[in-house]
């Protein structure tokens, strides 16, 4: 299974912009961050049921599987297990990641949160990323750990074993200073989901990474 792994983490873990849903989000919200470029979609809502973000996964993977995007499932290992996404992320309150690693199917990812420098030496192999934050204070998750910035995101990435993923109130502006970092790619949810124009948000910062 490790070896099965390493060979999705570097197929299918695309450099760039993520696309982390708020709770509620719809089917267009997503589709529009897909058409904008996003490099994967992560369907994280802490209010609907397990068999409504299942049927929700379901309805999304035709359209993200035709453009090349896996859709992690954020926290919730069963909906990841039943709608066959292609990874799950889970936080440092989410269960043993050792028991979901051993849970999901050859071929899935599976994504971690990190908060602190001293998560990673916790961290069991096999972990195909970790999402790194929050770099600033969010509204999107009120009861998230005290931010740690650039310079500990810089720390974190430093000392990961695997690619890293900035999160954590990140906009447009952010992209050179987390590239800087040394990170993989940038994940956002209200950059993205509160623009009038999501399709148009996702593709900014996607020119932006690259430019970056």
């Amino acid at each position: 299974m490790g070896r099965e792994r390493d060979r999705d983490r570097a197929s299918r873990l695309v450099p760039g912009v993520y696309f982390v849903t708020p709770d509620g989000a719809d089917e267009a919200l997503v589709l529009a961050a897909m058409r904008g470029g996003a490099a994967m979609i992560q369907l994280r809502d802490k209010r609907a049921t397990d068999a409504e973000l299942t049927a929700r996964a379901r309805r999304l993977l035709p359209a993200l599987r035709a453009a090349g995007l896996p859709l992690i499932i954020n926290d919730r290992l069963e909906v990841a297990l039943a709608a066959g996404a292609d990874g799950l992320h889970i936080g440092q309150g989410d269960g043993d990641p050792a028991e979901a690693l051993a849970a999901l199917a050859p071929g899935q990812m599976l994504g971690l949160s990190v908060e602190a420098l001293a998560h990673l030496s916790a961290m069991p192999a096999g972990v195909d990323h970790i999402g790194a934050g929050p770099v600033r204070s969010t509204a999107t998750k009120p009861d998230h750990a005290p931010p740690i910035g650039f310079d500990g995101l810089a720390e974190i990435t430093r000392a990961a074993p695997v690619p890293t993923v900035a999160i954590g109130g990140l906009k447009e502006a952010d992209v050179v200073a987390a590239r800087m970092a040394g990170c993989a790619g940038i994940a956002v949810v209200s950059a993205i989901s509160e623009d009038h124009d999501p399709e148009g948000a996702t593709r900014a910062l996607v020119r932006a990474w690259r430019q970056g």
